[in-house]
């Protein structure tokens, strides 16, 4: 491409050169000659040189042969089925995350499936009761959808910890995937269900599924939701509780991990650990084929050349 470079040059003589002129002849007056009609053959005086030019300039790029490229890759991914359990129970609207313990967990989640390639990720939810939100699926457009509906005060309000995490465990049970998991999501205590946490836990066990489990909430206090009797909502300081003993049991049994939340910040930091000690397995092969372009160039130039061989020799032609 640096061949282009002597373009200057060129156009440089090629100015001097019709500065200095040709022969002459010494005449009276100019004046007549000034005034004579200005023709086609004068304006089109220097295309000859602006053909050559530009057949030189494509010569040079079809010599630094031009190439297009095509890549192809497959995508053989050996994903991981995960299902995200997530307490809606009343207290998840605790003021101690931004802007409340729900809203920053599904803020959270929500990023957590976007990094996930290959895999299939559900949800299910649980207060007093428990229910699948989004069943396992690859399709993350729908599942974020389906993640940003949920919300609190949908089922009875409660915490139900063994039934949600055996709601996930539910939709895990046919999965062919080589590697299953939980990630449960909590900030109390259990106090409703027919089924006890740790019973859920040895059946994840049983089934091959690990289970992480999540607390939510800052240590000591703070302001939880509090209806009073005119329906308003307002917020009161209240101890936080949460059973860390039986969640750190849960995924003990289960062969997962348990991680304490205190803010939105750490939380982020635990679905980040959960996502680099969860690694699906993806292999991609790629194809990179290379297409000719300097052809169409070449042709194109020596096309100029003869055009500029026309207008030289026929159409500009001069009498020596």
């Amino acid at each position: 491409m640096w061949l282009l470079v002597l373009i200057v040059p060129m156009i440089a003589y090629y100015i001097y050169r019709t500065l200095q002129g040709g022969a002459a002849i010494r005449i009276s007056s100019v004046e007549g000659v000034r005034k004579a009609p200005r023709t086609l053959r004068y304006w089109l005086r220097h295309a000859p040189f602006v053909l050559r030019i530009a057949a030189f300039s494509l010569l040079v790029v079809a010599l630094a042969r031009p190439q297009g490229v095509e890549e192809q890759s497959r995508t053989n991914a050996e994903g991981i089925d995960i299902m995200l359990s997530i307490d809606i129970s009343g207290s998840m609207l605790a003021r101690d995350f931004q802007p409340d313990r729900l809203e920053a967990a599904k803020e959270v989640a929500a990023a957590f499936i976007s990094d996930r390639i290959g895999d299939r990720i559900g949800v299910a939810v649980f207060a007093g009761e428990s229910f699948t939100q989004s069943p396992l699926t690859t399709d993350k457009s729908t599942l974020q959808t389906m993640l940003a509906r949920v919300r609190s005060g949908i089922i009875e309000d409660g915490t139900a910890i063994g039934n949600g995490l055996a709601t996930a465990l539910n939709r895990l049970r046919e999965s062919e995937a080589k590697s299953k998991v939980v990630i449960l999501l909590t900030d109390g205590v259990n106090n409703r269900g027919e089924i006890a946490p740790l019973m859920a836990a040895d059946i994840a066990a049983d089934m091959g599924i690990k289970v992480y489990t999540i607390g939510v909430g800052q240590r000591g206090k703070a302001p939880y939701p509090v209806m009073d009797p005119f329906g308003d909502i307002s917020y009161q300081m209240m101890d936080v509780e949460i059973d860390e003993e039986t969640l750190t049991e849960i995924a003990s049994r289960t062969g997962g991990k348990y991680f304490r939340a205190t803010d939105k910040e750490k939380l982020k930091a635990i679905y980040d650990e959960i996502n680099t000690l969860e690694k699906s397995k993806v292999e991609i092969t790629e194809l990179t084929i290379y297409h000719e372009k300097f052809l169409p160039l070449l042709l194109l130039a020596m096309a100029l050349l003869l055009l500029e061989f026309i207008f030289s020799h026929i159409i500009l032609k001069r009498i020596p």
